[in-house]
């Protein structure tokens, strides 16, 4: 399979897709807490896979830690142009009116209950800790591959997850608490909390 990676052979990639694609979006999601940009991000992902296929080596196991090591890279990228293109608008000058979109937002608030509970319990983490736990966690990776995949050491994903775990489940807790004081809600918020609590502590 990587000899004919390597080599360009359509099909080859083809499968190396339709292997790995589900776990590059879920992946990219867990990062980015957004369907549609976990979506481009395999898009990128993939095609950055093409363009560097030729460094892919002769020897090895299975290329899932190289792909989800992209995808990682690709979310840095994004997120840094993001930040670019939100200082760019930052400098124009404010519009005459502005819309209210508070009655969009609050529209979707019941339906983001669940994904609102993951952003708010991810958002405590530094980007290098939430990426570990990403990998380890979720995506089952143990410590050498993911180490692969991030390009570090594997002192440095024990190190990494090792904060990034007590910094979520504390983050957790604390929304916990603030769910029982949500009324209706309270169930669905500490079903949630408790099942992401589970993963981030394996």
């Amino acid at each position: 399979m990587r000899a004919r990676i390597r080599s360009g052979d359509a099909d080859a990639f083809g499968t190396l897709f339709d292997r790995y694609a589900k776990s590059v979006y879920n992946h990219a999601f867990r990062l980015t807490g957004d369907w549609s940009t976990a979506e481009d991000v395999v898009s990128l992902t993939f095609l950055e896979a093409w363009r560097l296929r030729g460094r892919i080596g002769a020897e090895g196991g299975s290329l899932r830690p190289w792909l989800l090591g992209l995808a990682t890279n690709t979310v840095r990228n994004r997120r840094r142009a993001a930040r670019r293109h939100a200082a760019a608008v930052a400098r124009l000058p404010p519009p005459a009116e502005e819309r209210d979109f508070a009655d969009d937002v609050a529209g979707r608030m019941d339906d983001a209950a669940r994904l609102d509970v993951v952003r708010t319990a991810l958002a405590a983490l530094r980007r290098p800790e939430r990426e570990v736990l990403a990998l380890c966690a979720w995506e089952g990776l143990d410590y050498t591959a993911a180490a692969e995949a991030l390009g570090v050491p594997v002192g440095t994903v024990r190190s990494r997850l090792s904060r990034g775990r007590r910094k979520l489940t504390a983050a957790l807790e604390e929304r916990s608490r603030d769910g029982a004081r949500d009324g209706g809600r309270t169930d669905d918020r500490r079903a949630s909390v408790n099942r992401l609590a589970r993963e981030g502590n394996r």
